[in-house]
Formats: structure tokens, sequence, C-alpha cells
């Protein structure tokens, strides 16, 4: 990869990201594109957010990426939101005009949505779903959820309020289906078709780790992790011992990140190429 005066850089700000895959994903999607571009690294939280995006603002960036635990706290240092973005409340892509603005977007909705109807079959408007995360992904997940008809979703987080505010804007802003469970609650779970794991549990630190026990995973439900590092956290271990149906997050960052680089570059992003960058990597790390 060659870099120079007129390479246009992207980074992702958040924390932990020792175990993203996404930059050896966009640049090798880049570079497959004929792009001249550089995706890397930040790790921050709330704490100095404010000042990195003050000067991403005037440095040689196309945009910046945004993952835990800032994608709703990015939203005070930006100066316009896509609608769906707007109505999600999170946003995980900032695209920077040539004139400096900076412009929320949210693409993990979109690949999270992609994945599951693709690589799952999953049909949205026939199914109950139960989430666990009411941060940047659970807020994403869940909004698109709503937007496509979702039967019914409860949410938990184990900070009790950002589930609880979650399920509110949902019914605010798009339909009235969306209902709090108190973090350990789980008498709602037999009645769900498919739970979904947005919390970051299982990931980082917490390798090994799961928000639900798995005597309450049933077979013939479907479990989604939108972790991809490990491949297999705990909970999606779990429910497969239990029978059940698993799909982890690795579809949901290739689609969400081809997504991206159309919002940057206003150019297709090469998705086979990026998807056997993901691949393989997985393959490395087994």
């Amino acid at each position: 990869m060659k870099i120079d005066i007129n390479t246009k850089m992207i980074t992702l700000l958040g924390t932990p990201l020792s175990q993203s895959f996404a930059a050896r994903m966009q640049n090798k999607g880049y570079e497959a594109a004929g792009l001249n571009m550089l995706y890397f690294y930040t790790e921050t939280d709330n704490e100095h957010l404010e000042d990195i995006v003050k000067g991403l603002r005037y440095m040689n960036f196309a945009g910046f990426a945004v993952t835990k635990p800032n994608k709703v706290k990015v939203l005070e240092y930006l100066d316009e939101l896509d609608p769906l973005c707007q109505k999600m409340g999170s946003s995980n892509t900032v695209v920077r005009t040539p004139e400096g603005k900076l412009i929320g977007y949210n693409t993990d909705g979109v690949g999270f949505y992609t994945a599951i109807t693709k690589e799952a079959d999953i049909k949205v408007d026939q199914c109950v779903f139960f989430c666990f995360g009411g941060g940047g992904a659970g807020r994403a997940m869940c909004s698109i959820l709503a937007y496509h008809g979702a039967r019914k979703i409860y949410i938990t987080d184990a900070y009790e309020q950002c589930a609880k505010d979650l399920a509110e804007d949902i019914n605010k802003n798009f339909a009235p289906i969306a209902e709090f469970v108190p973090y350990g609650e789980f008498s709602k779970l037999a009645a769900c078709d498919v739970v979904l794991n947005a919390s970051g549990v299982g990931m980082g630190k917490t390798i090994g780790k799961t928000p639900l026990p798995k005597e309450y995973m049933k077979e013939g439900q479907f479990y989604f992790d939108a972790c991809y590092n490990p491949a297999k956290t705990q909970f999606l271990l779990d429910a497969e011992a239990r029978g059940c149906k698993i799909l982890n997050g690795l579809g949901m960052s290739l689609y969400q990140g081809a997504a991206q680089i159309k919002l940057w570059t206003g150019e297709d992003a090469p998705l086979e190429a990026m998807r056997k960058e993901l691949l393989d990597i997985l393959s490395e790390s087994k």
C-alpha cells in the first residue's frame, strides 16, 4: 500500500479494538477497488472523543468509523445526521465533506439486516426478538428491526436506563413494539424466535462469558451475536449445544463495511475481496 500526500484516511474510534478485523477488511477493499485510502485504529472512550473529533475535522480524512462506547456520544459533535441515523440515536459512520462538515450515518443496522435476511433467511416481520444490549449496536439492530416490521422486541441491558431509553425511542420513532426487560429477567425468552447479543459480553476481556444462562435457550430459536472475534462466543456455543441455529457478526461487519465505503467514496465496495479477507483472518486465528 502506497501512502502519499493524497491518501485519504479513515480511523475507527472506540475501545477495546484489539479484537477488530475492520482495518484489514477495509484496507483490502480499498486495495481491490484501487482507492488511495488507509484505515487504522484509534482507541478512545468518551472522555477524549470530542477533542479527537475536532482534530479529524481539519485533517486529511474522508471520514471516520465509530464503535463502542462512542456511537451515541459522538452525535453531540456532528454537524448533520442522516434521517435514519437520527431516529436510531446512534452513529457508526461519519462522512467528512470537502468543506469540513461532519455528517453522521449508521450502517450497522443495514449490515445486520442484510446478514440475518440473506445468510439466515430470517423473516423479520414474522418474528419476536429479544436483545441483550441497548447501546450503539443494540440501537441500530433493534431500530432496523422495528423499521422492517418486527412483531415485538424485548430489550435488556446491565445499564437499565439504556434499555429503557431505547425501548422508548423505538416506540416513539418507529412503532410501538418495544418493551424494556429488567436485566437478569428471562421469562420473556420462551416466547421469542430470535435472541440477539449486542452487549459486547463474550469479546475482549469478557471472552468466555455470556449474558444468558444456557438453560433458558430452547431448540428452534435463532441466536445472533454481533461479535465475530471469537467466531463463536460462549453465547453462541451454548445456543449451538442446545440445538439452536446460530450466526456471528461477520456478515454484519462485512455488509456494514461495504456500506461505509459507498458513503466515504461513492464507489461500490468489492464485497467478495472483503469477505475473503475476513475469512482468511478467521482461519489464521484458529
